[in-house]
């Protein structure tokens, strides 16, 4: 106890420090400024889910000074926190965010680019998509209940947990000596990982004003312009020189130990908070039944469990489908179909009309800027990863290149996002719009990933992927920005880390449904050509070429087989990416659908922020 004492004027603000989001930032009246989330000149009934009661305003001032009630614990918490912390405590908290994204940079370049190799090791280089698709899965069903975790346990403990989940899986991938664990192994590092990312997103939304929110964003992702050409010539070192074993190892070890700090830091500041006399609720005096009773209805575990099986067995044959004995007109594909179809409605069946609190309100699904976002971010997951999975491995056969230098092609987005954004965050943050943003940038990346169509093939110089890299990176990284912008402002604080979670599911989903695409095509493009074309004394190395990616390398440049391996590379990935680009134009009714929201009018969080 001593030992936080002493921290106190590090995380407690001064009372004249106090900067808050709820005050008026334009001529607009407080009633204006409770019609954050719904449509233009509608406004929100009087204390939904941002007023506070009168009785709160009579004992302890504004409402702007208190943790709104009414609100759940972990929303009450983080209010709290961020009315009372100081700003050094703010800034300590952003840049423990940038350090953190700087791990997850290094551990996701390192993690893709050894993973064909990985898989490689037990003859099953096809099987990338079906990890991925496991994975994502796995995550998507995740996200959900993440965000009653953080709305009733608070920030912290959900940040914590996905440590330890990301942590798990880092280490079963370092000790993995077959495929099941190793698989196994990236679903727990899929989840813990992508949770911790949406953690973060989720505290820097509850610590940011919304203007500023995209320049929040953009200074937190900054990272990966480090990453992007670090992180694969890591991956080749531990290759080289290492194993590829303690290339996840070494994560194991670095990530928890950065992660420490966020939990302490929040942790602490909501001690003090409490200290300095802004209570939050606390449900006490309740026996051990009626405590499970309360948990048990606040988490709405019923929808957790219906939603995350519903989900899963739905997903699952996307995966399977190939392997069934009659495809996708198998009786266990089309009834898993149909259960997790029948479940995810009845999911929505008792969130609607049962639930005692729902994950989401059901008005805001028929916000059509929340719509619009989820739409454009699922429509963008499936068309990227339609052609993803194995553009890497396209570049070091097709194209000769290294590992470290197929990572940073892949990682050109990660640059140019990385310090485009900072300049996009700025223009937001100037303007309060970002809805113009994404008549330049949706197009942009339709046209881009079409050019790719035709220079994705062998006897093409890589320069000119790389140019279509940049020019989907300029596109895709604006409309990415702007979906979790749109769906934010779309909200009230209580629902942020609800909005977020179902961006990510759709998101998810998506790409778990691309890489399903992507599985397919490659399994009935790049097979069958080398079947048809391999020359006479390479067919009975058939198996080897279509599942090791070194056996693939193992050919000379030039010579009769690796020019048949490039071609069937050029030949599946061409298909690939004419679905994707046909999916992607989709993104265009998407965009229109989307509000012009002013970002400088609405009101969302309080306290001291970024």
């Amino acid at each position: 106890m001593a030992g936080f004492s002493k921290l106190r004027p590090f995380f407690q603000r001064q009372a004249t420090t106090d900067v808050t989001d709820t005050k008026t930032e334009s001529s607009h009246d407080d009633e204006t400024a409770a019609t954050n989330g719904l449509g233009d000149g509608e406004k929100r009934q009087p204390n939904e889910g941002v007023a506070a009661p009168a009785s709160i305003l009579s004992s302890h001032g504004p409402s702007d000074d208190r943790p709104t009630e009414g609100a759940q614990q972990g929303v009450q918490d983080i209010e709290a926190i961020t009315l009372t912390w100081s700003r050094s405590a703010m800034i300590m908290v952003y840049i423990n965010m940038w350090f953190l994204y700087l791990v997850h940079g290094f551990a996701s370049d390192i993690q893709g680019s050894l993973n064909p190799y990985v898989t490689s090791v037990w003859a099953d280089h096809s099987i990338l998509t079906v990890v991925n698709v496991v994975a994502n899965a796995a995550t998507a069903a995740t996200y959900i209940p993440m965000s009653k975790i953080m709305d009733v346990w608070g920030r912290a403990d959900g940040f914590l947990l996905m440590t330890a989940v990301s942590t798990l899986g880092l280490v079963l991938m370092a000790v993995s000596t077959n495929l099941p664990t190793y698989c196994a192994a990236n679903v727990f590092y899929t989840v813990g990982l992508g949770g911790q990312t949406y953690c973060v997103d989720v505290i820097t939304a509850d610590s940011s004003k919304l203007k500023n929110r995209g320049l929040a964003y953009a200074f937190t992702s900054s990272p990966y312009i480090i990453t992007a050409f670090a992180g694969p010539a890591a991956a080749q070192a531990f290759y080289d020189h290492v194993s590829w074993q303690w290339g996840f190892g070494s994560f194991a070890i670095i990530l928890p130990i950065m992660s420490m700090p966020m939990y302490y830091i929040l942790k602490t500041a909501l001690r003090n908070a409490k200290k300095d006399g802004l209570e939050t609720k606390v449900e006490t005096g309740r026996t051990i039944g009626q405590k499970a009773l309360f948990y048990f209805l606040e988490f709405d575990l019923t929808g957790v469990v219906v939603f995350s099986v519903g989900l899963t067995v739905f997903l699952i044959p996307f995966i399977i489908a190939d392997s069934a004995p009659n495809g996708w007109a198998t009786g266990y594909i089309i009834a898993m179909i149909v259960i997790g179809l029948v479940m995810l409605f009845i999911f929505v069946a008792h969130e609607y009309y049962i639930a005692p609190a729902p994950m989401l309100k059901f008005a805001f699904l028929t916000n059509r800027t929340v719509l619009g976002a989820c739409l454009l971010d699922a429509t963008y997951q499936i068309a990227y990863y339609c052609w993803n999975s194995y553009f890497t491995s396209f570049l070091q056969v097709v194209n000769d290149v290294s590992i470290t230098s197929a990572g940073q092609i892949d990682n050109i987005f990660d640059i140019v996002s990385g310090v485009l954004l900072l300049f996009v965050g700025v223009l937001i943050s100037r303007t309060g719009r970002f809805k113009w943003l994404l008549y330049i940038a949706v197009p942009l990346y339709i046209f881009s990933q079409g050019l790719m169509i035709y220079f994705r093939k062998p006897n093409q110089a890589v320069g000119y992927l790389i140019m279509c890299q940049v020019f989907i990176s300029v596109g895709g990284s604006v409309f990415i920005i702007i979906e979790q912008l749109a769906i934010l402002a779309a909200v009230d604080h209580q629902h942020v880390a609800s909005v977020l979670a179902l961006l990510n599911v759709v998101g998810t989903v998506g790409g778990a449904m691309g890489s399903t695409i992507c599985g397919s095509i490659w399994t009935n493009t790049f097979g069958p050509y080398l079947q048809a074309h391999l020359p006479a004394d390479a067919m009975s190395n058939y198996d080897l070429i279509y599942e090791d990616l070194t056996t693939q390398l193992s050919y000379e440049v030039g010579s009769p087989t690796r020019i048949v391996i490039q071609q069937a590379y050029g030949y599946g990935q061409t298909r690939m990416l004419a679905v994707g680009t046909g999916i992607m134009a989709l993104a265009l009714i998407w965009m229109m659908m989307m509000e012009n929201l002013d970002l400088k009018s609405l009101k969302q969080v309080k306290g001291v922020l970024f």
